[in-house]
């Protein structure tokens, strides 16, 4: 069964606002969300390797919905009455404590530094040791990610190292 998003009435506004804050690749993301086609039809338009993590974005942030389901057989379903389970790659925010987000914060400033270079992309290290709160780190998440799969070991890795930095993160 596919899951099949459609813009919000706050989402068809952000295309036009613009007020959102989104990132270029967000925005990509939103604007190609129709309502028609499945979350695999959509991975394979965009060639994204955190498709899932942004429609989960997309979703908490109330810009998309679930509008229907279709089965095996291409038929469309409509949505179900009750919730389903947001998509969103993060661990629920009771369940971390000071001690994941040092480790979060370390692996970034790690994979970083591994990746890409002792001092590439240090205002990403410095915003994850800069933050606060858990909702400020995870900010760090996408342009960590992007910046990793820039490199040729990063996108071989890309999943992986994702998987990892969700643990704690």
């Amino acid at each position: 069964m596919g899951v099949i998003f459609a813009k919000t009435p706050k989402g068809q506004e952000e295309l036009t606002a613009k007020t959102g804050g989104l990132t270029p690749r967000q925005r990509r993301v939103l604007i190609m969300v129709d309502g028609k086609r499945t979350v695999d039809e959509l991975r394979e338009m965009l060639l994204s390797d955190d498709l899932q993590h942004t429609l989960g974005l997309l979703e908490e942030s109330g810009f998309i919905e679930v509008a229907g389901l279709k089965d095996a057989a291409g038929a469309t379903q409509p949505a179900p009455d009750g919730p389903l389970p947001s998509i969103t790659a993060f661990r629920p925010v009771d369940a971390v404590n000071a001690k994941d987000m040092e480790l979060a914060r370390n692996f970034i400033q790690n994979t970083l530094k591994t990746f890409c270079g002792p001092f590439a992309h240090l205002h990403i290290v410095e915003a994850a040791y800069a933050a606060k709160s858990h909702e400020e780190l995870r900010l760090q998440f996408d342009p960590w990610f992007h910046a990793v799969v820039q490199t040729r070991e990063g996108r071989r890795r890309a999943e992986e190292l994702r998987t990892l930095l969700l643990r704690v993160i």
